[in-house]
């Protein structure tokens, strides 16, 4: 396929998920200027990697003016605004500006928005994707940048680890993004609140949670919290999947695509792990999943089955790790991590100055000093191997000691593994399997097992 075909068929793609009800375009989310998160003085301790904390100010010989840089990303919940705003603030500080373009929503509803303007002829300076495979059509067609010589420059295979995290990014031998964090999804949040209010021990591996749930509903408490977005309903799935039946399991089923393991015992005692978290989470009718998680905030629910961005939510509502709420690695089962996360692609530009503004911030995003502040607000591990994090609380310790174990204890992420369409299928699976109780588990590792055959 020429790449002129492909652009014009990912245009008509997004063009029809755009049209979908929900959608917004892109027109539609105006811009904030993320500079004004913090003030002159903050800017200037921020972090960067040109370690300018003058840049762009009015002292001494007037100096060039920075560039604007648009930046599109999906981080709208109060932890994710809090880590965003520490981005700007270190390239704030190089002289230029973080031109904010957050997509209120999830990915779904971003991607298809930030994939029309780049196959419309209205580039960002930057936007954000997962690890993995979201963008590879979009490098295909020619219309991401090659930042192979930058990283070159920079050392960038050096000191990102794990090194698949990088090879996420690499795609022919060029790298094409740039890996901010690390977050993985094996993780059970715990309101110690709504344990004590319902009488039963905080639960230390997944059997307990569960065991806990009869007493926890007879205290007016949701046992597990769920938002109802697809992804989130497979996220629960993918977890169980991992801890219960093993991380060699799940490198079998979405790595391996292995159909036949996908139909046999292991993975049918999963769909069972599935159909509790289905009927604990009946009485969970919230939609995003920081909603779910401040059921949890709040003490309302047990516990929520989320990554580890979740922590961020915690640390703005001033709750403590290991004082207010528990989190269980692994559901205290396996303790594993999937080394999937965030990352920035860079759309090519014909405005050389804002091209050379793109070189910049990815610089600075991969600092010692905005890795840390970044990834501390964040409630994700950082991708550098060469800076120290003292300032981590309890749960993020639990995550750098796992990360420490080596490739035993890692996972790769699902878009790491499964094209976009494979993932959506699978996602649309398991949103009819929470909303339908009639579905048996039988049923829906059946319709799995076909998924997984087809998978590419």
């Amino acid at each position: 396929m020429t790449n002129r075909t492909m652009m014009i068929a990912l245009a008509a793609f997004a063009a029809v998920i755009m049209a979908a009800p929900g959608c917004k375009k892109g027109g539609d989310n105006k811009a904030a200027e993320t500079g004004k998160a913090g003030s002159a003085g903050d800017m200037a301790k921020a972090g960067s990697a040109e370690g300018s904390a003058k840049a762009g100010s009015a002292e001494g010989t007037a100096k060039p003016a920075g560039v604007e840089l648009e930046v599109t990303h999906w981080w709208t919940s109060g932890g994710e605004a809090a880590a965003v705003a520490e981005l700007a603030k270190a390239f704030n500080a190089t002289g230029n500006k973080w031109v904010d373009g957050a997509i209120a929503g999830s990915g779904d509803v971003a991607r298809p928005v930030m994939i029309s303007r780049i196959t419309g002829g209205d580039p960002m300076g930057a936007t954000q994707f997962n690890h993995g495979r979201q963008a590879e059509e979009l490098v295909q067609a020619g219309v991401m940048r090659d930042l192979t010589d930058l990283a070159t420059k920079e050392h960038w295979k050096e000191i990102i680890r794990p090194a698949s995290l990088l090879d996420s990014c690499t795609l022919n031998g060029k790298i094409y993004c740039v890996p901010i964090n690390i977050h993985s999804q094996q993780w059970l949040w715990i309101s110690n609140k709504a344990f004590k209010d319902a009488g039963v021990a905080i639960p230390t591996n997944w059997n307990e949670f569960v065991a806990a749930a009869p007493a926890l509903e007879k205290a007016g408490k949701v046992p597990l919290a769920q938002g109802r977005q697809s992804w989130q309903l497979t996220l629960t799935f993918q977890v169980l999947l991992a801890t219960i039946a093993g991380p060699d399991a799940y490198r079998k089923v979405f790595g391996a695509k292995d159909k036949a393991f996908a139909a046999g015992p292991e993975i049918t005692k999963v769909f069972q792990a599935a159909e509790q978290a289905r009927k604990m989470s009946a009485k969970s009718n919230v939609q995003d999943w920081n909603q779910a998680t401040a059921m949890v905030i709040k003490g309302d629910a047990g516990g929520h089955i989320m990554g580890d961005w979740a922590r961020g939510e915690f640390q703005v509502a001033g709750l403590a790790a290991g004082k207010d709420y528990s989190c269980l690695p692994g559901l205290g089962v396996n303790e594993v991590l999937q080394t999937g996360g965030d990352a920035f692609y860079f759309p090519k530009l014909k405005d050389e100055a804002k091209s050379k503004a793109q070189e910049t911030l990815a610089s600075v995003m991969l600092s010692k000093e905005t890795q840390v502040a970044f990834n501390l607000k964040k409630g994700s591990l950082p991708v550098r191997g060469d800076i120290d994090l003292n300032a981590a609380d309890e749960c993020m310790k639990k995550g750098l000691a796992i990360l420490a174990k080596g490739p035993s204890a890692i996972i790769p992420a699902p878009d790491q593994l499964l094209t976009a369409d494979s993932n959506t299928q699978i996602n649309d699976l398991f949103a009819e399997f929470f909303a339908k109780p009639e579905m048996t588990t039988k049923d829906a590792q059946k319709r799995f097992v076909a998924l997984i055959a087809s998978a590419k």
